[in-house]
């Protein structure tokens, strides 16, 4: 039963991880910048929600709108692989961040300041595990 479990929870785990794996880089050449890469998830710390009185996610900067948790600002599913970058660069826009692999621009995020991403995690552990890294990122911009 032991074995049994085992296999399952790695079988988990290599299903949740194929997010990066799917994500293939245009057949050009990459433009490398240097980012400060920090991970996040989808909880109230990472992307500033909290509940309401009733127990719905809502924004904290204005509680009257409700807030679709796990959701990108390109109205996707976040998932690994999901990358938040500052406006200045495109929706679609791929990365090779080194130690987390392919990414694609998908999210914004209020605190992302221009030589910043955001790179997301399936939990808050993984995210802070990630922390604060300056990192030589390629990038294939859309």
């Amino acid at each position: 039963m032991k074995k049994f479990m085992c296999l399952l929870l790695m079988i988990g785990f290599l299903v949740l991880s194929q997010g990066c794996n799917s994500i293939k880089p245009p057949n050009t050449p990459a433009v490398q910048k240097t980012f400060v890469v920090t991970g996040y998830c989808r909880c109230g710390k990472c992307c500033s929600w909290k509940r309401n009185w009733m127990g719905r996610p809502v924004y904290k900067s204005n509680p009257s709108v409700r807030k679709a948790v796990g959701v990108t600002a390109n109205q996707n599913k976040a998932r690994v692989g999901t990358i938040a970058a500052p406006k200045e660069i495109k929706f679609g826009t791929v990365m090779r961040v080194p130690g987390y692999g392919y990414g694609v621009v998908d999210d914004r995020g209020g605190a992302i300041d221009n030589m910043e991403i955001d790179l997301y995690f399936n939990s808050h552990r993984e995210a802070l595990r990630w922390g604060r890294q300056t990192l030589t990122v390629d990038v294939w911009y859309k």
